[in-house]
């Protein structure tokens, strides 16, 4: 027996090692690939070998981002059972970069959010890529570690701690913009509060207005309409603003081509018209929801199980255009230094903004949706199941809050993080499914046990008023010393019942429907992004300064 079970043992890991060497092997082909393609395309230009080797990094950090940051776009789906993990990742694949080389714009700014003063390099190249290269290698390094203990970080933050760290490095404290690191350091605080919030708000809305009531059925046939098209003119308006603006004026352009058609052309959408198209789209889907629920409710039992069907397409489009949206915004975190580095070599100066060739562009979305499909699968079952519980429903929130909060955010003018944002809605629906645990109406065991508790105290007081006044008479009766003894008994076992409901009702109020192990590795892989790839990026910056010199 005991040989067969190390049998099975040997078997399962000679199987994971050699899915594992698999999943390094794709990488590594990938990443070879990008450097002797950058290598022979660049034979003309001097530095063709560094610029190859970034191109390598940058590969190395596009598939981090895939394998880091996509899990926030489709793990509520996949922890819903809303879709499957291969099918998930295949969306997400596919949209990733899709979003990544439509709308992943011509011009990419390459010092992210300004945090550095790049005029301090003072326009020489070398310090400049070796600040680059130092900064890109140092986020994926860190995400990679990330990836490794499940932990979802900011990609964003990633890259602009590794940024700051390598411009300390090169130039000293004075290069860093400390007013937008601020900023950055705010968005810890902000993104999830807001995530969560938001989150939470439309989870307790669809269940009062419909997974609470006598008729559920009914009731989702007014309600899910109107809340699937509240959430189809958030992502129109969120695409619009966030996955478009890049190729807008084109898009104005080819309308313009259109008969009767003559719109001013605009470097990038307003969010009055974003919502008006927003609100145009919503009206086609609440009219093509409510024909489409109205056709199957006879097949539909009134159940909560049945109201979290209705939610199963809605999810499919969220997780594919919160795909489309990361993959057009955060390709940037990858390709971002590496065109800066190709400016530099090629031109042989230095730029806040820079061109970048197709090949660069496609580096990105390839390495994106590779990163995802090769090591994605776990980030994303911790992200949908190891936090906290989800259905159809609460799925449906977090990717409701993902979108809002975005579009409120950046209209107020706060920083925040999507993937911070994503997280603290699963926080939010997690927190507020223990909240309700506390406060629901058909559970009425912490409210019961309170009163009994109540009650049993009153017994025992009554009691030991009794046993004290027979206690001190100075005359006791037969009957006096029978009744003394059955007080005691009688005590004693209120403050068992008193002991044991206490115990009960301690149990009921310590339900936890959130994970504290996983809030705490989250939240501290959080705090320590920003200054982890800032140190990082320093020590490779000297490292590659030493090398160069």
């Amino acid at each position: 027996m005991e040989f067969h079970t190390v049998d099975k043992i040997q078997k399962k890991a000679l199987q994971k090692s050699a899915t594992d060497f698999t999943r390094l092997g794709f990488a590594l082909f990938f990443m070879i690939g990008v450097l002797t393609f950058s290598f022979l395309s660049n034979g003309g230009v001097s530095n063709n070998l560094f610029l190859a080797v970034a191109a390598l990094i940058g590969a190395y950090m596009a598939m981090n981002i895939g394998a880091n940051d996509v899990a926030n776009n489709v793990s509520p789906a996949v922890g819903s059972k809303a879709l499957t993990l291969t099918t998930a990742i295949i969306i997400a694949a596919i949209f990733e970069a899709s979003g990544a080389l439509i709308a992943g714009g011509d011009v990419v700014k390459t010092i992210k959010k300004g945090i550095i003063d790049i005029s301090a390099f003072g326009g020489n190249p070398d310090p400049f890529i070796w600040a680059m290269m130092a900064a890109l290698l140092a986020a994926a390094l860190w995400l990679n570690f990330a990836t490794m203990m499940k932990a979802p970080v900011s990609t964003t933050h990633s890259i602009v701690g590794g940024v700051m760290g390598a411009g300390i490095a090169a130039a000293g404290f004075g290069i860093v913009d400390w007013g937008t690191m601020g900023k950055i350091a705010a968005s810890w605080v902000i993104s999830p509060l807001l995530g969560g919030i938001v989150a939470a708000v439309f989870l307790f809305a669809i269940k009062k207005s419909i997974v609470f009531r006598d008729d559920k059925i009914e009731a989702a046939k007014t309600y899910v309409p109107v809340f699937v098209s509240v959430m189809s003119m958030a992502f129109a308006t969120y695409i619009i603003l966030k996955g478009v603006k890049h190729i807008w004026p084109k898009i104005l352009g080819y309308l313009n081509m259109l008969p009767f058609i003559s719109l001013e052309i605009t470097k990038k959408p307003s969010f009055s018209l974003a919502l008006t198209i927003g609100f145009i789209i919503a009206l086609f889907v609440f009219f093509l929801v409510r024909r489409s629920i109205s056709s199957k409710i006879t097949t539909l039992e009134n159940t909560k199980n049945s109201v979290n069907t209705m939610f199963n397409i809605p999810l499919i489009f969220a997780a594919a255009l919160l795909s489309f949206a990361h993959g057009a915004n955060d390709v940037a975190n990858a390709i971002g230094p590496l065109a800066a580095i190709n400016d530099a070599v090629v031109n042989g100066g230095v730029s806040s903004n820079a061109s970048i060739p197709f090949w660069v562009m496609a580096v990105g979305a390839i390495g994106i949706s590779l990163g995802l499909t090769l090591y994605g699968p776990g980030l994303i079952k911790t992200v949908g199941s190891e936090i906290t519980e989800l259905d159809q429903t609460r799925a449906f929130s977090i990717a409701m809050a993902a979108s809002i909060t975005v579009i409120i955010a950046s209209q107020l003018g706060l920083p925040v993080s999507s993937t911070h944002i994503a997280i603290g809605g699963v926080f939010g629906v997690g927190f507020l499914r223990e909240w309700l645990h506390v406060k629901d109406e058909n559970n009425h065991s912490i409210e019961e046990d309170s009163l009994i508790i109540k009650d049993e105290k009153l017994n025992k007081s009554a009691y030991e008023y009794e046993l004290k006044t027979l206690e001190e008479k100075e005359i006791k009766t037969q009957n006096d010393y029978t009744r003394i003894a059955e007080l005691y008994k009688l005590i004693a076992n209120e403050k068992k019942i008193i002991k044991s409901t206490k115990k009960s009702l301690k149990k009921a109020k310590k339900v936890q429907y959130v994970k504290r192990d996983a809030i705490k590795k989250i939240v501290a892989a959080w705090l320590i992004t920003v200054p982890a790839a800032a140190i990082l990026a320093g020590i490779l910056f000297f490292t590659i300064k030493g090398i160069m010199i």
